[in-house]
């Protein structure tokens, strides 16, 4: 199965009751964002996650636990904040876990995350290096910093972590996808080109090749939506494709310099609610980015 592109490694999960339940659907065309004919319905927390948070908040207040123990308690319910878009509790778990146990790489990477949205990129960085001390085969701290370096504007570094974060899954879209995205402000001919060719290593019958061939003009966003709806394992994985369509197109749409489009385009990725994909994790530092091109395209018109 198709490995998403989320924000972390595959992190130690509650159980089933972490999957959260969610629909969207689409009406009218792809081009149709800006005339608000795109209808999403938000995607909602499972009844079964509040028991699970329930059971962790009682086990961490009323049970004897190890160090170790009470860490990876803190660290999980920590990730449950964050897939509802809880940051402030996450955060508070996560540095209890940190503080319990300094080695706790996962702990790390979710606090990088938090420092690159909120625009802390040292801190991020820092994040990220010591994730990567910790455990050197931890593939999307790579990603994860690439992002951090990326919206700090340090785009040859953020291309070499991009470069390794390929290179360790060559057939994966989303890798390629992000080199193209973080690559192209220093030379957009040139990532288009290196597109071109890592599309050739690419899973043909991935979701998320089609979002690479939309970049490479050979889908049109009729067809990405279309596809979207296709090959679906699980309710949840519609808006999970929602929310990564809206982002790619509004970045695409950004690159056109059609900045009303991609605004339309962000804030249906966080309509989804899928808090703890990439591309809801980053859409809102993209909107306020936007919006502010948006202003000065205006401001240069006569």
């Amino acid at each position: 199965m198709e490995q998403k592109l989320r924000t972390t490694v595959v992190a130690l999960c509650v159980g089933a009751s972490l999957l959260l339940s969610g629909c969207a659907s689409l009406s009218g065309s792809a081009d149709s964002a800006t005339s608000g004919k795109v209808m999403v319905a938000p995607n909602v927390p499972d009844y079964k996650l509040e028991v699970t948070l329930a059971k962790l908040n009682e086990i961490l207040g009323t049970m004897e636990l190890t160090p170790e123990q009470r860490a990876r308690f803190h660290y999980d319910r920590g990730v449950i904040y964050d897939s509802v878009g809880l940051r402030l509790l996450a955060r508070i778990d996560f540095h209890q876990a940190i503080k319990l146990q300094p080695n706790l790489a996962d702990a790390y990477n979710f606090l990088g995350i938090y420092y690159t949205q909120e625009g802390e990129f040292e801190s991020a960085y820092e994040s990220f290096d010591g994730v990567l001390e910790l455990s050197p085969e931890y593939d999307y701290a790579y990603l994860n910093r690439g992002i951090a370096l990326y919206y700090g504007e340090r785009y040859e570094l953020a291309a070499q972590d991009m470069q390794d974060f390929l290179r360790k899954e060559p057939s994966d879209g989303y890798r390629a996808l992000w080199l193209y995205l973080v690559d192209s402000p220093r030379n957009t001919e040139t990532a288009q080109l290196a597109l071109v060719e890592n599309r050739k290593a690419l899973n043909e019958q991935a979701w998320s090749t089609v979002l690479v061939d939309y970049y490479l003009g050979t889908l049109t966003k009729e067809q990405v939506f279309e596809a979207a709806k296709e090959n679906l394992s699980q309710p949840k994985e519609y808006s999970e494709r929602l929310c990564e369509t809206y982002f790619y197109l509004a970045k695409k749409a950004v690159e056109q310099q059609d900045y009303e489009l991609a605004i339309d385009y962000y804030r249906l990725t966080l309509a989804t609610n899928i808090y703890d994909f990439v591309e809801h994790r980053y859409a809102r530092i993209e909107l306020a980015q936007t919006q502010q091109k948006l202003a000065e395209q205006a401001a240069k018109q006569p």
